[in-house]
């Protein structure tokens, strides 16, 4: 560096414009800097107060935090050792219970469903018993018609015949009267 000014990154030289410790700038801005620290910095105003707060505090609550958490350790403690392992031991009671009645329940439900099922095949089997049965049925009353027509047709044809015959003799007793 020399003379006068600070040489910055760049390679230019860069004035001084503070002047020198005993200018009347560099008085100014000392002086600017106690109304500065006066005015607007209020960290030790605020550090004493808060002690004071705190001082204040601490004195009139006295250990009455201490009581609390205390109490409340304790509690904690008495649940942890006391209500917590009674409440497990009903839960797990009351939990066995449940899963006892929830197999009885399930064991029920596969008696009913397989009973269910075999009532079901049962009336399957009835279903397709009876269908056949009218099969067959419907069957021979089919074959007792066939036979019932061919003997209706078979008396029809002899009754036809027996008509021709006697119309044929009619005819025959017919010519002999009209000969005359």
């Amino acid at each position: 560096m020399s003379g006068g000014g600070t040489e910055n990154p760049s390679g230019f030289k860069k004035r001084e414009s503070l002047g020198t410790a005993g200018s009347p700038a560099h008085l100014i801005i000392k002086d600017l800097g106690e109304i500065h620290s006066r005015l607007l910095d209020h960290r030790p105003v605020i550090q004493g107060e808060t002690r004071y707060f705190v001082k204040e505090f601490e004195e009139k609550r006295g250990l009455r935090e201490m009581r609390v958490l205390e109490n409340l350790k304790n509690m904690i403690h008495e649940t942890n050792e006391h209500a917590l392992p009674r409440c497990k031991e009903t839960m797990q009671d009351s939990l066995n219970q449940v899963l006892q009645r929830l197999q009885a329940a399930n064991h029920s439900v596969c008696r009913l469903q397989q009973k269910e099922q075999e009532q079901k095949k049962i009336h399957n089997d009835h279903l397709l018993a009876s269908e056949n049965q009218h099969v067959t049925q419907w069957e021979d009353f089919m074959r007792e018609q066939h036979n019932k027509q061919a003997e209706v047709d078979e008396e029809h044809r002899k009754a036809m015949e027996r008509l021709k015959e006697q119309y044929a003799e009619m005819e025959k007793d017919l010519a002999k009267f009209s000969t005359f």
